[in-house]
């Protein structure tokens, strides 16, 4: 009875499994059931990472604008600053307050707000 050879589409699937995780150390990279183990604990985790990253850019935003805002003199707080944004139906929603963030602060210099008796003008 002759040999037969066994199809290419298991073995493709392998490497390219392989190819994620060649940078991988020791069994995680050599061992079919444990890169599999791993390739769906990495995209876990970088699914998980994502969001986190967008809370840390989000934390690091609004802190900066809190020190601009202290410093220019506008509000003693960005709570304060947000609350009476929304009070006269300015809304910043958080991609305009992360395009705040990438201007100079110079600009603000220019924007009407200042301090009179806690209210904007």
């Amino acid at each position: 009875m002759t040999r037969i050879k066994r199809g290419y589409i298991a073995r493709r699937r392998r490497t390219k499994i392989r190819l994620f995780a060649s940078s991988f150390r020791g069994a995680h990279s050599r061992l079919t059931h444990t890169i599999n183990q791993q390739k769906i604990r990495a995209l876990v985790s970088a699914h998980h990472d994502r969001g986190k990253q967008k809370r840390y850019f989000r934390r690091l935003w609004i802190t900066r604008l809190n020190a601009v805002i202290r410093d220019y003199k506008v509000y003693y707080s960005y709570s304060r600053f947000i609350h009476n944004l929304y009070k006269k139906q300015l809304l910043l929603n958080h991609l305009k307050r992360r395009k705040l963030n990438g201007i100079h602060w110079n600009v603000l210099n220019g924007v009407p707000w200042r301090m009179n008796s806690g209210k904007v003008e």
